[in-house]
């Protein structure tokens, strides 16, 4: 049996990546850390957010587009999870 979570967050780490790097932040990023800690901008989080729905293919509430669910990769991939049901 494939681990759908796993792929999820492989999918999501890679998203963040490019938003990261679009910031210039290259360094490697742990599944929890705080991505606003480690130089993501407002602004990113905001591509971060439509960058994760067009990736998956979901729409994703506006109730839960918060600050603490694009936390860091393992929040974004339980959010993902939950919304593709």
């Amino acid at each position: 049996m494939l681990d759908r979570s796993a792929d999820v967050a492989d999918r999501v780490a890679l998203v963040v990546g490019r938003i990261m790097a679009k910031q210039a932040i290259t360094k490697g990023l742990a599944l929890d850390e705080d991505l606003r800690a480690a130089g993501l901008s407002s602004l990113g989080l905001v591509n971060l957010m439509l960058s994760v729905e067009a990736e998956f293919g979901i729409s994703i509430p506006e109730r839960d587009m918060t600050p603490a669910n694009f936390r860091s990769i393992a929040s974004i991939s339980k959010l993902v999870t939950s919304a593709a049901g």
